[in-house]
């Protein structure tokens, strides 16, 4: 039985209802038992859970994965958000294995517990895919690339881990723990992924229908929602996504009408020679940055090819990437399988299974291309822009 002070066990009375808040680790095997324990003891007449409607499919649903339309994710300029959740997974799952435990143990044990009572199960987290979005909308390019290498880094980081933090990190939630770092660095990462969803959870879970309420909360959440706990949040402000920026949507033209211009100037200013020298260069920084980038996800020599080809005519329309091009004839030539979509919980427990797997290789040929494209349009203007002073 665990006592109400219990470091991670909070109650709340209100004049109508009673919240019980349990803060959790999210590779826990103690966490499980005490969330476990907590709703047999408590009998709630609601459970409330830090999932979405997608992570509890997900979390729920093994089958959910095989029916992912890889080539919709593509058209939706959703690769870089899918392959940074399955970046989380990893470092999540890479700890659980450490720990012995699942990851999520502790919110399906909370699930199970509420089936096995009859309480109904409330999803207090917003979305994950407006989570995701509204971070990348607040970020610039660079600090995306940032990010998602600190992830990498940090899973890395785990194969040599030491016995004493594993045991540090069952009083932590671990996922969390690593935002939080990564918000220190960067303060719009910390704002979205945990400032507002403090606000999102501490207000549906307000909003959670019966007298006695159980939320299961990461634990680095509690002292967010205890903040918002008395003050009204406006739920539609924190799941709409921010306007893109201006200025944002402004290079994404501008850039490709100084490319044209530069050129242009080349063979009226200069000549023909020189013109065609600066268009060389413009051709050969995309071409081979791109391919690059293909070659390093390791996509088929198609795909490659198809991202030498793309990118140079590509970076100069805002409406499509290279990556886009290179990761849909990726689709095409390494189509994934069912066993492809059913080996994504253990591929996502290594760096090397990111690039074994079909689905996340896909995903990585379109952020990498993309980068790729992108390095080669900053490294061709100034090239260009030495041959058109030498002309």
């Amino acid at each position: 039985m665990a006592p109400d002070n219990h470091k991670n066990i909070e109650r709340i009375e209100t004049q109508e209802k009673t919240f019980i808040l349990v803060g959790t680790a999210h590779v826990s095997r103690e966490s499980a038992e005490l969330v476990r324990n907590i709703i047999h003891e408590e009998h709630p007449d609601t459970v409330c859970v830090e999932l979405c409607s997608s992570r509890f499919e997900t979390l729920t649903k093994k089958k959910q994965w095989e029916e992912t339309d890889l080539l919709k994710v593509i058209k939706e300029k959703k690769a870089f958000l899918l392959l940074s959740n399955f970046v989380l997974s990893s470092f999540q799952k890479k700890i659980g294995d450490k720990l012995g435990v699942r990851p999520g143990q502790e919110v399906l044990e909370a699930i199970q517990a509420a089936q096995t009572l009859g309480a109904h199960i409330h999803l207090a987290d917003r979305d994950i895919r407006i989570t995701l979005s509204r971070t990348w909308r607040l970020m610039s390019f660079w600090t995306k690339i940032k990010l998602l290498g600190q992830f990498f880094t940090s899973a890395s980081q785990l194969e040599s881990i030491r016995e004493e933090e594993i045991e540090k990190m069952k009083e932590l939630n671990v996922v969390e723990s690593l935002i939080a770092e990564v918000a220190k660095s960067l303060p719009e990462v910390g704002q979205v992924l945990i400032d507002e969803r403090d606000q999102y959870l501490s207000q549906k879970i307000r909003n959670a229908p019966g007298q006695k309420i159980v939320a299961v909360v990461g634990a680095g959440h509690l002292p967010g929602i205890r903040k918002y706990w008395d003050k009204e949040i406006d739920l539609s402000g924190l799941e709409s996504l921010p306007p893109k920026s201006k200025w944002v949507t402004a290079l994404k033209w501008l850039i490709p009408i100084l490319i044209l211009a530069l050129i242009t100037t080349g063979f009226l200013m200069a000549g023909t020679r020189v013109g065609t020298h600066m268009l060389k260069w413009w051709v050969l920084a995309n071409a081979v940055l791109s391919g690059l980038g293909a070659a390093a996800a390791l996509g088929h020599p198609l795909t490659v090819l198809s991202a030498i080809i793309a990118a140079p005519i590509t970076s100069l329309n805002p409406m499509v990437a290279a990556g886009w091009v290179a990761g849909v004839v990726e689709v095409f030539c390494g189509r994934p399988k069912v066993k492809d979509f059913q080996a994504l919980s253990q591929d996502l427990g290594s760096l090397k299974g990111f690039w074994k797997n079909k689905v996340t290789r896909i995903l990585l040929v379109v952020v990498l291309t993309n980068i790729g494209s992108s390095l080669g349009t900053f490294v061709a203007i100034p090239l260009m822009l030495k041959v058109l002073s030498h002309g």
